[in-house]
């Protein structure tokens, strides 16, 4: 078995064990579960590694590489999948709002949705329920964040009010 291939299956793994259904793109059975996985999916930029719908809906990539493989050496590529989705795919918006990276023992996310999206990385892949409780939030939090009303400082000392600036810059 290849290293790429190793990568997959153990992806395979996590992806079930967060409530995923995996299945290969010419098996594809959107009405099986909220949350499916589909291997090797044919795109306008080439072929996602896996594509996640939620409710028959496309929301996210998963690109994929061998163990070793910086994360951050892969997240253009997977940029590219984001917006090559075929006309006639329900999805929930262009790009995908959803992008994972991950070696099978490292995975890194973005939620395009972000004032400033960037890749972290994350214990594991979020389950079906939880991107749907991202997408049904119009704000992510980071958009919340800097949408916070500005500091009150009536009452508040000196270094209480440089330490809740300095948290909001952060």
């Amino acid at each position: 078995m290849s290293t790429e291939a190793k990568a997959r299956e153990d992806i395979d793994k996590m992806l079930i064990s967060c409530g995923w259904i995996v299945q290969d793109y010419k098996m594809m059975d959107l009405s099986a579960s909220i949350g499916i996985a589909v291997r090797e999916f044919p795109l306008l930029t080439g072929f996602a590694d896996y594509l996640l719908f939620i409710d028959k809906k496309a929301c996210g990539v998963i690109e994929t590489k061998r163990v070793g493989i910086p994360l951050g050496g892969i997240a253009d590529q997977s940029m590219k999948y984001v917006g090559g989705l075929p006309e006639g795919i329900p999805s929930y918006g262009a790009p995908l709002p959803f992008v994972y990276n991950s070696t099978g023992k490292e995975t890194s996310f973005a939620d395009l949705r972000d004032p400033r999206p960037r890749s972290r990385r994350v214990f594991s892949f979020h389950k079906p329920t939880t991107l749907k409780e991202f997408l049904s939030d119009e704000k992510t939090l980071r958009r919340k964040l800097q949408e916070m009303p500005p500091l009150i400082t009536e009452g508040l000392r000196d270094c209480q009010i440089e330490s809740v600036t300095n948290l909001e810059k952060s």
